[in-house]
């Protein structure tokens, strides 16, 4: 295996550990989350969580720093985020009702995640 696919792959489990790391601080405020990984045509979201009627989309970065991790969420990856709620709301019953939110959260090392609200 080169090089770059065993940096590659690192970086996935990385991204990977990072999700369950943001899940658990989620679940410890309060909200359930409901679907990782969620994938469509249009895009994906990281992670979606429930509080109440309250759906929240959220974006996880591992990155060393919180500015670097903000800064990577651009602009067309907040659209591909958007367009991917707006087909998992459109599959909710509840949908009506729902609030949304798109979060963002920052994991570092060594550090608890830093969970920006209502970041886009």
């Amino acid at each position: 295996m080169s090089d770059e696919a065993k940096k590659r792959q690192r970086a996935h489990a990385r991204g990977h550990w990072s999700e369950w790391l943001a899940a658990i601080c989620l679940t410890c405020k309060g909200y359930r989350v409901v679907a990782m990984r969620y994938r469509t045509k249009l895009g994906e979201i990281d992670i979606i969580a429930r509080k109440g009627d309250l759906a929240v989309m959220v974006e996880v970065k591992a990155r060393r720093d919180v500015m670097a991790a903000l800064n990577a969420v651009t602009h067309t990856a907040q659209r591909r985020i958007q367009n991917a709620s707006d087909i998992w709301l459109s599959k909710q019953r509840d949908a009506a009702k729902l609030s949304t939110r798109f979060d963002i959260i920052a994991v570092r090392p060594w550090h608890w995640p830093t969970h920006f609200k209502d970041a886009f």
